[in-house]
This record gives C-alpha cells, sequence and structure tokens, in this order.
C-alpha cells in the first residue's frame, strides 16, 4: 500500500512539474472559423411534409470551436471538439418549397499526426445537427436535421499559444432523403 502512494504522489508531481510544451497539441482550446458551404437538396423528408427541392445552394458561414487534444504520443493526437455554425444567406427556395438554415452544431472527435512540432494533419468524424424554417408551401414550421459529418484538415501553430488550420467537412443531413453538405473553412484556435 506504502508502494502505490508513493507511486501515485511521483506520478502526479511528474504531472504537476513537467513544464507545459509551447506549440503542443495538449490541452483545451476555443477558435473561430469561416469559410465556404455548399448544401446540395435533393427530396427530404421534413415536419411539415416531403419536400422536393433539387437544389444547390452556396453561401458564406462562420462560427466558433471549442475543444480537447490528448498528444498520445509526441505524433499522435487524439481529440474531440465542438462547434456551432451561422450562415447568413443560405435559404434554399424551389417553388413553394422552402428550407432556411437557422443555425447547426456538431460535436466530433479527430486523431491525428504531428509532422515537425507545429504541424497536425488530422481527419475527423462528427454528429452533426442543423435547426432550419421549413415550407411546403402551405404549412412552414421549424425542423432539425440530424446527420453525421467526416473531413479532414491541417493545423499549424502560428505562436506558441495561437494556431491556424484549413479544413473541409462533408456532412449527411438527409432525415430519408439528399440532404448533403460540404464546407471548406479557415480557423484560428488559441490554446490554453
Amino acid at each position: 500500500m506504502k508502494n502505490m502512494i508513493i507511486g501515485a504522489v511521483a506520478l502526479g508531481t511528474a504531472f504537476v512539474c513537467n513544464p507545459a510544451n509551447a506549440e503542443s497539441f495538449q490541452g483545451p482550446y476555443v477558435g473561430a472559423q469561416a469559410g465556404w458551404n455548399q448544401d446540395s437538396i435533393g427530396a427530404t423528408t421534413s415536419d411539415v411534409g416531403r419536400l422536393e427541392m433539387h437544389e444547390s445552394r452556396a453561401s458564406f458561414v462562420g462560427g466558433v470551436y471549442a475543444g480537447y487534444d490528448y498528444q498520445v504520443t509526441p505524433h499522435i493526437v487524439l481529440g474531440v471538439e465542438a462547434g456551432f455554425d451561422l450562415a447568413p444567406d443560405d435559404a434554399s427556395r424551389v417553388g413553394g418549397a422552402l428550407i432556411d438554415p437557422n443555425y447547426s452544431f456538431d460535436l466530433g472527435a479527430r486523431a491525428g499526426y504531428v509532422v515537425g512540432d507545429k504541424t497536425l494533419v488530422y481527419v475527423r468524424g462528427s454528429y452533426e445537427n442543423m435547426r432550419a424554417q421549413v415550407q411546403n408551401g402551405a404549412v412552414s414550421g421549424h425542423d432539425t436535421f440530424d446527420g453525421w459529418g467526416v473531413g479532414g484538415g491541417v493545423e499549424r501553430f502560428v505562436t506558441d499559444k495561437v494556431s491556424a488550420r484549413v479544413e473541409y467537412r462533408y456532412s449527411d443531413l438527409s432525415n430519408g432523403g439528399k440532404f448533403d453538405r460540404h464546407q471548406a473553412l479557415v480557423g484560428v484556435a488559441y490554446h490554453f
């Protein structure tokens, strides 16, 4: 028992006394991102019935994100991240059918490989959720589109605490039809 206590104290001291490694992908971060969003909508099911859209709509998107990375080895990073996005002009309207996204959020995980000391190349997977105003010509309301997303990117430290990244994402928000989202994003994050 005494050896276990001494071992636990020694391990705790090593974590506390280990100096923070500048430019490491370890710990919490917050950031802002912006970029291009394209929604490709075919026919999809909503709370107001089936919407026959068959339209592709591109728009500017911006938002915030926060996460936590754990550097498992000097080159392997695992992390979790949550994001919130808004797009000012991304409504899709065909005839009387309308899907006008209000906001979207995602909860995901990423895994990456550190190249050099400052650059992380990563892949990501996520749960996606979008809240939108919907209309079928006669009835209007709000609906939630749930789905999944995959993507990848490159993140690089530009100072000891600030990183910049470029990322591509694909999301499937189908709800029993076709609703694909493609995003190309740039972001800047502060690491604590």
